[in-house]
């Protein structure tokens, strides 16, 4: 799958773009039971269809970028269900493809729409985890055993022909350091967004700031920002962000509920956030104010649906 349009020419020709929302609030609503330490990654395996639909309806709704099904989807996650690596490398790749596959679908329908991008998800080392670690940040791996945990299924997102890496969910410096160094390796374009203890630090206490300072170092970063994060931590990421780099923003936040991730629960936001400019109540609303502060590219993450993505391209 050959990389025709790159991220930063998008950018750099002035585009602002939509991302897609999330993958596992759709695949439950079609049916699947995704309480399992796989998450959405369980579904490359039993219905790989579902995904596929998914990400056309999100095209559909004028995404520009898909986010694809492998954030959980790991050698080591599949190991422990008796997948072997090879096995567990080519539901990484079909990730990619069926993208790929829905984006041709729906491009074949609407080829004004284009140019779409896929970007290849690498969630951190908590995700694998599955205990709520990535918005905690209080694993510790050295670099080198990072780096030997993710390398593998980046190799098989490159090889399958992703348009640009998501490393996405971060909540630690040290994860950072040692994926900026694979995104060198692999020489791909990326994307960086960090989940938040608060709207000036990252999940493990180091300030956002210096995090993106780290991310400048590598010229293959073509995006940072924040994800699956609360609406109102959105607008203090930013603004905490654009004093330190004139690179593009990112912000795809969840829904505006609150998620326990010691419960894997969710329950309603805080009310009437729409009160305060910067604290939207949805994320259409906080499109406005997000781009104010350099966001180039946004969309949803948890609890998001095609509607809440259909809500932003007129807006951006």
């Amino acid at each position: 799958m050959p990389r025709i349009t790159t991220l930063s020419h998008m950018l750099d020709a002035g585009s602002n773009l939509t991302v897609d929302g999330a993958l596992a609030t759709e695949l439950e609503a079609r049916g699947c039971n995704l309480e399992d330490s796989l998450w959405s990654a369980k579904v490359l395996r039993e219905q790989p269809q579902l995904i596929r639909q998914v990400h056309r309806d999100y095209f559909g709704a004028g995404a520009k970028v898909a986010i694809t099904a492998s954030y959980q989807a790991t050698p080591q996650g599949f190991g422990q269900r008796g997948v072997g690596e090879v096995e567990a490398l080519e539901l990484v790749a079909l990730s990619v493809r069926l993208a790929d596959e829905a984006r041709r679908e729906y491009l074949a329908e609407n080829p004004e729409a284009g140019p779409l991008l896929i970007a290849g998800s690498v969630g951190p080392y908590g995700a694998y985890l599955a205990d709520g670690s990535e918005y905690r940040g209080d694993y510790s791996l050295s670099r080198s055993e990072f780096m030997e945990f993710h390398r593998p299924r980046i190799a098989a997102l490159v090889e399958a022909g992703v348009d640009l890496l998501a490393l996405e969910t971060l909540p630690s410096v040290s994860e950072t350091v040692a994926l900026l160094a694979l995104v060198e390796e692999f020489d791909v374009e990326s994307w960086f967004s960090f989940t938040l203890r608060d709207g000036r630090h990252v999940s493990d206490g180091t300030p956002l700031a210096d995090v993106a300072r780290l991310c400048l170092t590598q010229p293959r970063v073509v995006a940072i920002g924040v994800n699956c994060v609360p609406l109102d931590l959105v607008s203090p990421a930013l603004e905490a962000l654009r004093k330190v780099t004139s690179t593009p923003l990112i912000a795809y936040p969840n829904s505006g509920e609150s998620y326990d991730a010691r419960t894997k629960t969710w329950a309603p936001g805080p009310a009437m956030r729409s009160a305060d400019s910067k604290q939207p109540a949805s994320i259409a609303e906080g499109v406005g104010i997000w781009q104010k502060l350099g966001a180039r590219l946004i969309g949803g993450c948890c609890r998001t649906t095609p509607q809440d993505i259909a809500g932003i391209g007129p807006r951006m």
